[in-house]
């Protein structure tokens, strides 16, 4: 009876053009109404900050909220409304749970957004694997699967063909996210002062980007993953992992470069500057995530969403995956495991870029777009004259 209730009234607040919150959303607002009442974890993070500038909570500030959150958990084990207190008081969890209907709500194109429910770590895998095999049967049909070609992997799949895979999955994927984050920025855009980007809030948000500034739980110790004890290697795994994969593609990119400025045909040895970069990119991503993959397993029952672990391990799998296969190209060049493991790596990469826009490689996107607008907004006056910045 409740349910229909809600039903009732929420298809009311439709019809009169009122704006309706789902139940995560309330959620959230219910939450951050009790946080500024107590404000003891105003020093943690951008949220509780931001949330001082505001007395309610409509959908535009909870979906900036929940993308500021970088579910460290200290406020959580420092909150004396916490589960099970009546109150039950879970902020990491009720913006975890937010944050996974954002990126549902701002994909593009609309009718995909349901990907991220159902991208979970057997459709990683499974889509990997569909793709390998596909490439294993092209490359057994031209009778060169099992083969030593010189350590040439353009001898197994030319150049152009390659060319052709990849580069319009890439486009598609950067114009995806680039149009869900633009939709994001937009909705959030008036919620957060309205004022334009300046250089100064750019700087600020970057340097909180590249520092991972908020997994340190507001007193550099490191936030929390299992228990009360405080750790910093989440922020050291993430590190890890965003590097690691920033100089993978830094190398890619400057092989582009070699082949198509230089005319360098691949494969390139030591020392040369893509394979030093995709070594120690390689090296750092396979390091991240197996450590990120060991404390998702460790997590607190009580952080984040239990829904999206399957999301989160399927997208720390496929980057695993590219990393360690990538490594493994490296050993095997010269032999005749080349071809079959040539088409793992790709099959990997393939599966990767595919599901970038619906799958847990946003969510760096939109904190990011998140941590410009806080940067913003903290610079111009408060609109309620309370609290501190």
């Amino acid at each position: 009876m409740q349910s229909l209730e809600a039903l009732t009234r929420d298809a009311r607040a439709l019809a009169n053009g009122e704006i309706v919150l789902s139940a995560p959303e309330a959620e959230v607002a219910r939450q951050m109404q009790i946080c500024n009442a107590c404000r003891y974890c105003e020093g943690f993070c951008a949220v509780f900050p931001a949330m001082t500038r505001r007395l309610e909570f409509g959908k535009a500030d909870i979906h900036f909220l929940a993308n500021l959150c970088h579910n460290c958990g200290a406020c959580l084990h420092a909150c004396q409304y916490a589960p099970p207190h009546e109150f039950a008081v879970n902020v990491p969890q009720a913006m975890a749970q937010v944050r996974g209907q954002t990126y549902a709500d701002y994909a593009w194109p609309p009718a995909l957004g349901a990907l991220y429910q159902r991208q979970g770590l057997t459709l990683s895998l499974a889509l990997a694997a569909g793709l390998a095999l596909f490439l294993v049967l092209a490359v057994a049909l031209k009778g060169t699967l099992w083969s030593a070609p010189g350590g040439d992997f353009y001898g197994i799949f030319p150049h152009n063909l390659l060319v052709g895979l990849f580069a319009p999955v890439f486009l598609f994927v950067v114009f995806a996210l680039g149009m869900g984050v633009h939709r994001f920025w937009r909705s959030i855009t008036p919620a957060t002062s309205g004022a334009p980007l300046s250089a100064p809030a750019a700087a600020e948000a970057t340097d909180a980007v590249l520092r991972l500034k908020y997994l340190d739980g507001g007193h550099g110790d490191g936030c929390h993953n299992e228990d009360d004890a405080y750790t910093l290697a989440r922020r050291r795994l993430h590190h890890l992992t965003f590097y690691g994969f920033l100089l993978c593609f830094a190398a890619t990119s400057v092989a582009t470069l070699y082949h198509y400025l230089l005319g360098w045909a691949a494969p390139y040895d030591l020392p040369s500057l893509p394979k030093l970069l995709g070594a120690a990119g390689g090296v750092m991503l396979a390091l991240g995530t197996a450590g990120l993959w060991r404390l998702n397993l460790r997590r607190h029952p009580l952080h984040g969403d239990a829904a999206q672990k399957p999301m989160d391990r399927g997208f720390i799998a496929l980057l695993f995956l590219t990393a360690t296969s990538g490594l493994a190209l490296w050993l095997v060049r010269g032999t005749p495991a080349l071809a079959l493991l040539l088409c793992l790596h790709l099959g990997a990469v393939m599966a990767l870029f595919a599901t970038m826009p619906y799958g847990k490689f946003g969510h760096g996107i939109f904190r990011t777009a998140a941590l410009l607008r806080h940067a913003v907004e903290k610079r111009q006056p408060n609109p309620i004259g309370l609290g501190a910045d």
